[in-house]
C-alpha cells in the first residue's frame, strides 16, 4: 500500500503521525511511504532520518494526497485539508467528530475512509487513545498549577504551599487514565486532590493505589456543586467513547467558584465538559469567565511532541501496519477490533455516537 504522512498543520502541533523507525517497518512490509518534507522536525525527527528509513520525500503535503491511497495523521483534518483528500481515500488520525458537524459531513460527503484512534476499544480499553489521555492529565495539572500563578491571571496560589501556608484543592473529574495522571501530578505538587467518578470498582482501585493526600468521592451533580467552593483547580478528564463530553460544571456554577481558581478541560476535544468551555490554542491558552480562568487547550500533547510522538506511535504502528496490508475493504473481517474505530466509508456513518450527536442515521459495518 502507499501511505501518505503529510505536516500536521492544526495550530501549535508539532507531532507527527509514524516516526523513521515506524516507516522502516513499513518499508520492510513492502510498502511504500510518502513523507512531507518538515513532517517530522517538531518531534525532532530530521527529513534525513526518513530518507535513511526508506521513506519516499516530497515537498508538499498535496504530492502526499495525490500518490497516497491511505493518510495517517496525528489530529483531525481541518478545512484547509479538504481539498487535497480524493474520494474513498482511507484516513487513520484522531477524529473527535461528535464535536465536529463540519469535518463529519465533509467526511460523508467526500466518501472518506475514515478510522479513528480514539474509538478502538480493545477488551475494554481505548489503546490508541491512552497514551495521550496520560500525557494530557499529566499536563493539566502542571498547566492547573502555573495557571494559579498571578501573571497569569489566577490566584497567586502556589500548588503545594509552602510551611505555614495553604496547599491548593483541587478537583479531578473522571478517574480514567486522564484523571488517575492528573491526580498523581497533583498530589506530587502537594495539593490536596479529590477524584469524583461514576464507578464505584474504579473508585476503589483509585483509593489503593493514590498517596495518602488523594481523597474519591462518588461524582453527583450535587458532590461536584458542594467542592467547586472549595476548590482552585478543577480538571475534567470524563470520557464517553465517541461520543460529546457530558456538561458536568454550568455557568451558573462558576459564580461560587473562588476568582482566580482555574478550570483546565482535557475533554475538550470531545466538546468540553465544562458548559462555559471553547477550543483554545497553545499560543492562546485561556480565558476568563465571570473570574475563572479556563485553560481548554484542544491538542494539549502537541505541547511535548517527542514524548507524545514516542507514546503515540508506540501504539498506532501495530494498527497502521494492519490496515495497510488488508485496506479499508477487508480489515473490519480480518480484525473484527477494527470495527470500533472505522467511523465513516464511502458516505456511511458508522458510529453510533456520533450519530446521536448529530442526527445522522448510521449502521455497523460486518
Amino acid at each position: 500500500m502507499i501511505i501518505g504522512v503529510p505536516k500536521e498543520i492544526k495550530k501549535d502541533e508539532f507531532r507527527v503521525s509514524i516516526t523513521p523507525s515506524g516507516v522502516m517497518e513499513l518499508v520492510k512490509a513492502s510498502h511504500k511511504v510518502y513523507v512531507q518534507k518538515d513532517a517530522g522536525l517538531g518531534s525532532g525527527f530530521g527529513d534525513e532520518e526518513y530518507l535513511n528509513a526508506g521513506a519516499l520525500l516530497v515537498n508538499t503535503a498535496s504530492e502526499v494526497f495525490d500518490v497516497s491511497e491511505m493518510i495517517v495523521k496525528v489530529k483531525e483534518p481541518i478545512e484547509a485539508e479538504y481539498k487535497l483528500f480524493r474520494p474513498n481515500q482511507t484516513l487513520f488520525t484522531y477524529l473527535h467528530l461528535a464535536a465536529d458537524k463540519a469535518q463529519t459531513d465533509f467526511l460523508l460527503q467526500k466518501g472518506i475512509r475514515a478510522f479513528s484512534y480514539e474509538t478502538l476499544l480493545v477488551d475494554g480499553t481505548l489503546p490508541l487513545l491512552e497514551p495521550m489521555s496520560e500525557v494530557a492529565g499529566k499536563m493539566a495539572s502542571l498547566m492547573g498549577a502555573v495557571h494559579l500563578g498571578r501573571y497569569h491571571g489566577g490566584s497567586g496560589l502556589l500548588i503545594g504551599g509552602v510551611v505555614g501556608t495553604s496547599r491548593a484543592k483541587v478537583m479531578v473529574l473522571g478517574g480514567g487514565v486522564a484523571g488517575k495522571a492528573a491526580a498523581e501530578i497533583a498530589a506530587g505538587l502537594g495539593a490536596d486532590v479529590t477524584i469524583l467518578d461514576i464507578n464505584a470498582k474504579r473508585l476503589h482501585y483509585l483509593n489503593d493505589v493514590m498517596p495518602p493526600n488523594v481523597a474519591t468521592l462518588y461524582s453527583t451533580s450535587e458532590a461536584i456543586a458542594g467542592l467547586l467552593p472549595q476548590c482552585d483547580i478543577v480538571i475534567g478528564t470524563v470520557l464517553i467513547p465517541g461520543a460529546k463530553a457530558p456538561k458536568l460544571i454550568t455557568k451558573d456554577m462558576l459564580k461560587s467558584m473562588k476568582n482566580g481558581s482555574v478550570l483546565v478541560d482535557v475533554s475538550i476535544d470531545q466538546g468540553g465538559c465544562f458548559e462555559s468551555s471553547r477550543p483554545t490554542t497553545h499560543s492562546e491558552p485561556t480565558f476568563v469567565v465571570d473570574g475563572v480562568v479556563h485553560y481548554c487547550v484542544a491538542n494539549m500533547p502537541g505541547a511535548y511532541p517527542r514524548t507524545s510522538t514516542y507514546a503515540l506511535t508506540n501504539a498506532t504502528l501495530k494498527y497502521i501496519k494492519d490496515l495497510a496490508l488488508y485496506g479499508a475493504e477487508e480489515i473490519c473481517a480480518k480484525k473484527p477490533l477494527m470495527i470500533s474505530a472505522l467511523n465513516t466509508y464511502d458516505g456511511v456513518l458508522y458510529n453510533e455516537a456520533v450519530a446521536r450527536a448529530h442526527g445522522i442515521q448510521s449502521k455497523i459495518k460486518g
